[in-house]
Formats: C-alpha cells, structure tokens, sequence
C-alpha cells in the first residue's frame, strides 16, 4: 500500500499557521487530485481506503480536542481549544467536499458538517444563516449521488428535504448522519419560529402520513432517530440528544405560549413535560418560577409556592423567582413576606454573578427566545426592583419604609448611574418625573414635609426651562403634538405636593399660594386621552378641595364654599367633593341647599355603579387620600338624624 505524502491541508501542520497534529505524510486525493487519472483501480481503492481512515481519525481528534476544551477549567485555555479544533473541521469539510460524493465517504462528510455546525452554533451562542447554507450543502451533497439535484433547488431546504427522505435509493447507512443534520435543521427552524416548517420535517422523519398529528411536541416523541453503528465518526452530539434538547425547548416554549393566553391546564402540561426533560440549571429555574406562575393564575398560591422555592434552591439567578413569590405573596394577603421578596430581589439584582461557560453543545437555552420584558420572567434592573418595593410600602401604607426607598432611588437617578430607569408597567420617558412625584408624597405622609419640597424644587429645577412655555405645551397637546403631553401635568402635580408639604408644616398662606398655583395650570389643560382626562379632573378635585380645606381652617367658609362647589361642577364623580360641600353648608346653615345635596348622594349610593375604572398615578392616588373625609358613612347618618330635627341644623 502506498503512504500519503501530501502537502495539502490534510497533512494539517501549515494550513493557516494552526499548529494541528499531523498524520505521517500522506498522498491522499485532495481537491485539486480527486480527478486524476493515472492511479490504477487497486491502487485508487487502497488509497482510498486509507485516505478515508485518515480523515475519520482526524475527525475523530478534533472531536476528543473539543471535548477536552469543554472540560478545561480555563476560558482562554478553553476558548483556544474550541477555536481550533472548529478551524480542523473547517478544514476537513472543505478536504471533503472536493471529492465526489459517495458511500462511507459521504457518511464522513455528513458527520463532519454536524460537528462543524454544533460547535460553530455553541462559540456563537446563537444561529446564522451561515448554518442554513452549511445544511443545504450537506443535502445536496447526498442528492448528488442520485442525480435529481437540479429540479428540486428552487424549492430551497423544505424541497430539499422532501427529495432526500422520500428517495427510494437512499443507502440506510447515511439515515443515523440525516437524522443528525435533520436536528440541526429543526434546531434552527426552531429558534428562528419556523414551526411549520419544522412540523413538516419531524413529520417526514417519523414516516407520519396526511392528517398526522401537527403538535410538535407529540411529533418529537415519535421521532425516533436511528442509532449509529459503534465504528462510526464520532460526533459532538448525536441525534438522540439533539431530539431530547428539542423537545425540553419546545415543551418550555409552547408553555410559555399558552400561559400568555390563557390556556393554563395546557400550559401546566407543558411546563410539566419540559421540568422532566433534558433540562440544565438556569432553565430549570425558568420553568420553575413559570410553573409557579401558571399555578399562581389557577387559583392554587400554595403549589405554585414550592416550584418557586424549588427554584431558588436550583440556580444563582433568583430574580424572576422572587419577583414571582412577591406576587404570589400579594395575592395571598401576605404583605409583610411580598415585601421580604422584594427586599431580597433588590439584593439579588445587586450581585454580579459570573456565568459559567456554556457546554460547546446545542443546549436549550440556544433555542429559546429572549424574555419579553412584559413577561413574567423578566425581573428587570436593580432600580426597578427598587421602585416596585418603594411604591408597594406607598401602596401599603409603609409610609416610613417607602420614603427611604425613594431617596435610595432617585440617588440612582441622580448621580446618573441609573440614567435608563424605566420602572415597570409605566412608559418610558414619563417615569423619571413620577417618581420624583411618588417620592415626594411618600415623604409628606412620613412626616417629612421639608425633604419633600426639596424633591419638589429638584423637578421643578429639571422642568424650569419648560415652565414659560408652559401655554405652548397646551396649545401642542390641543394639536396632537409628539411633545410629551405628560409635562404640564407633572408641573401641576409639583405645585400640588409643595402646597401639600406647607400644610403639614402649618404654613396656611405658602399651602394656598402653590394650590392655586396649581389651579391656574389645570384651567387650560386638554386632555389627550380618557385616561388623562381622568387624571386632570382628579387632580383638579384634589387641589380644589386642598385649597378649600385651607380656606376651611382659615374660617373663610365663604371662599371653602366656591372651591367645594367648583370641584363638584369640574368632577362629578368626586364623593369626597361632595361631602366637603356638604360639610360646610351645614357648617354655614344653608339648610335647604344642604338637604337637596343630602338627597342627591343618597340617590347617587342607589344607583348602579359605573364598572369602568381608570388607574390613577400613585402620587395623586396619595394625594387623595389625604383629603377623603375619615367617616363619609357615620356623616351622612348624622345628617339624617338632623332631617328628623328641623331646628337641629
């Protein structure tokens, strides 16, 4: 027999600087030999033979050089390793590749493309469209042999697909590599959302005729790819994995998809079916606190409870877990634990935890989307914890607890590390100013009236240069203008708090002055949607009856009386301007004025109530509840017993 001497890249030691191993110098064809003529039959057989030994050993080095960087506990190390070894099978492939397809040789090739694919996929983290060609070479490549190439490549890879697994001529000893291939390419269809494309294929690969099943986890069951022969090239990963990873992510993404929905009993059954999979730690954590989720909306808080605990026993990343017992908390009524997860999510989101480096595989998490930042999953930025639990001790009436979190925040904000906050659910670009706004109301109801109109003049100081434009920002909004419609309500809100905070330090003139401050802004407002029409008479209600509770403790009834008067006109559904009105024309002995509002909201409590509710910003929401009488109940039950008395009022 003779030795290969060959001095192309299948001799390895020179083929673009990389210093592989070499094999004793060899003459085996490469691309630019494959066509000569002057061997005989023996001899081109012989070489053959041996050629094709060479390159599977070769393969099978470069497979063993991949596994021992996988296990390489250093990353550069690692990484050089990997970067190699990728560059060996580079080189084979396009050694390969310029010979004609047959037999054990295609088989080679076949195999050599997935090894090229899977660890290009894994240094990637991610698919190309580089893969998508490498998959189509490969078939056409077998389509070669049977000469029906020409008329199916306009179909592109479905065609493709079709031709090659429904030839009747196909040698069965190419179906293990196929079925390799034909993973990647469900990988892929997968990870870019051609699920019906990859519905189509997994069809085709179970032998599944019209009218089989469409459910794609019901089709990665029935796939059943053959198993090598124990002398085969060894792979990275083989079909059997591959087809395992396939459907932990299918089962995990169509949970998700179903949770989204609504379909929750379908959901769970996904969930449950991909936590039983092939599944890695950072996954699992996500199915977990999914599962948890899903039980949580099912009415069941306590099962969903010990997934999430199961979850922050399995991962580092305890974000989207303890965002999801917060919740979960909330609706069990538990608020003191709802706020313990808080607290321990914005520590969490504090630690830098280093990631580990990925198995140079096809994994699951290769094949899942990003998490939607609406999602469940997502648990957002350290500040945005931050403020979920600042203004849940707002909502909650922690008022203490609330403003520390706030000035931890808005010293975020400030020294602008944090200079792309945007706090869940609100939009960007009109948090920043209603967190200033929340910070400020929580401050007032601690008690810190002072360090509340400092945060007032830091806004008012950010907004200053808009404030003698302050008629143009109306008259933009009148026209639909982009300019942020959000301004001049932000300002009003402003004045609103600092009247507020000279009420709680006794300064009656000072509390007056920013409420009609306020006021004189509200008056040429035009809303821009139901939402903020809502808002603007509320806000409107709210610094009227401020101010008419100022004229009130002022003993000027008279001037009390108009304001409570005009927030009832300028916001109809506002029951506390209602009983503030009819408190002070009791107060007055406007008997006859006093009964007729009495009857009013006695028949306005009979009426059927509007369902439509419109949700108000926290600050202002904070902001009413400082000025809702205490008892509207034992009031109106007062005035009743004075009916009997005609000489009581």
């Amino acid at each position: 027999m003779r030795k290969c001497t060959d001095p192309s890249p299948l001799g390895w030691g020179l083929w673009r600087g990389q210093a592989y191993p070499s094999a004793a110098p060899s003459r085996c064809p490469g691309p630019a030999s494959a066509t000569t003529s002057h061997w005989t039959p023996l001899d081109s057989s012989m070489l053959h033979d041996s050629c094709l030994d060479l390159w599977r050993e070769k393969n099978d080095q470069l497979v063993r050089q991949a596994k021992v960087a996988q296990d390489s506990g250093l990353s550069l190390r690692r990484q050089q390793l990997a970067q190699d070894a990728l560059e060996g099978f580079r080189v084979l492939l396009h050694s390969l590749q310029g010979l004609p397809a047959a037999g054990p040789l295609l088989h080679l090739e076949l195999t050599v493309i997935c090894n090229f694919i899977t660890l290009r996929v894994s240094l990637a983290q991610g698919f190309t469209d580089n893969q998508a060609q490498d998959i189509q070479w490969g078939l056409e490549r077998v389509l070669e042999t049977q000469e029906q190439l020409g008329s199916r490549l306009e179909h592109g890879l479905g065609g493709l697909w079709d031709s090659v697994l429904h030839s009747s001529s196909l040698p069965p000893e190419l179906l293990p590599a196929l079925h390799h291939l034909a993973g990647l390419q469900a990988a892929l269809w997968l990870s870019t959302d051609r699920l019906w494309d990859l519905t189509l294929l997994l069809q085709t690969l179970s032998g599944s005729q019209s009218g089989a099943s469409e459910d794609l986890l019901v089709l990665l069951k029935t796939w059943s790819p053959p198993a090598e022969e124990s002398d085969a090239p060894l792979t990275l990963q083989d079909a059997r994995e591959l087809r395992d990873v396939l459907l932990t992510a299918s089962a995990y993404r169509q949970g998700l998809q179903e949770l989204i929905t609504g379909s929750l009993p379908r959901a769970l059954s996904c969930l449950h079916e991909a936590a039983s999979g092939l599944c890695p730690r950072p996954v699992l954590v996500q199915v977990y606190t999914a599962l948890g989720t899903c039980l949580r909306k099912m009415g069941n808080p306590q099962r969903g409870l010990l997934y999430l605990v199961e979850a922050l026993k399995h991962g580092s990343t305890w974000g989207p877990p303890l965002l999801e017992a917060s919740r979960l908390y909330r609706q069990l009524g538990n608020t003191a634990a709802e706020l313990e997860s808080l607290e321990l999510l914005v520590e969490a989101l504090s630690i830098t935890h280093s990631s580990e480096d990925p198995q140079l595989l096809i994994e699951v998490e290769l094949l899942l989307p990003q998490p939607d930042p609406a999602s469940s999953l997502h648990c957002g930025t350290q500040s945005q914890a931050k403020y979920l639990l600042a203004s849940r001790c707002l909502q909650t009436g922690r008022a203490e607890d609330a403003a520390e979190h706030y000035l931890d925040l808005l010293a975020l904000l400030l020294d602008g590390s944090e200079s792309k906050f945007s706090p869940a659910p609100l939009p960007p670009g009109r948090c920043v100013p209603e967190v200033f706004l929340e910070s400020a109301a929580a401050l007032i109801q601690a008690g810190r009236a002072q360090n509340a109109l400092t945060v007032c003049e830091e806004l008012l100081s950010r907004t200053s240069s808009l404030l003698p434009k302050m008629s143009q920002l109306w008259e933009d909004v009148r026209k639909g203008s982009k300019e942020s419609p959000h301004c001049p309500l932000w300002v009003s809100a402003t004045y609103l708090l600092q009247g507020q905070a000279w009420v709680h330090l006794g300064a009656k003139e000072e509390a007056i002055s920013e409420f009609s401050r306020c006021l004189e802004l509200l008056y040429r407002a035009t809303p821009k949607d139901k939402g903020q029409d809502v808002a603007l008479q509320q806000l409107r209600a709210a610094a009227l009856i401020s101010r008419g509770l100022e004229w009130v403790a002022s003993d000027q009834d008279t001037k009390a009386l108009q304001d409570f008067l005009l927030s009832v006109q300028m916001c109809p559904g506002n029951q506390d301007a209602s009983f503030h009105l009819l408190q002070t024309l009791r107060r007055m002995d406007r008997r006859d004025e006093a009964t007729a509002l009495w009857w009013r909201l006695e028949a306005q409590a009979k009426l059927p109530q509007d369902n439509a509710t419109w949700s108000l910003p926290l600050y202002l929401e904070t902001c009413l509840s400082w000025i809702r009488p205490p008892d509207r109940e034992t009031l109106l039950e007062e005035f009743r017993t004075s009916l009997l008395e005609p000489s009581a009022i």
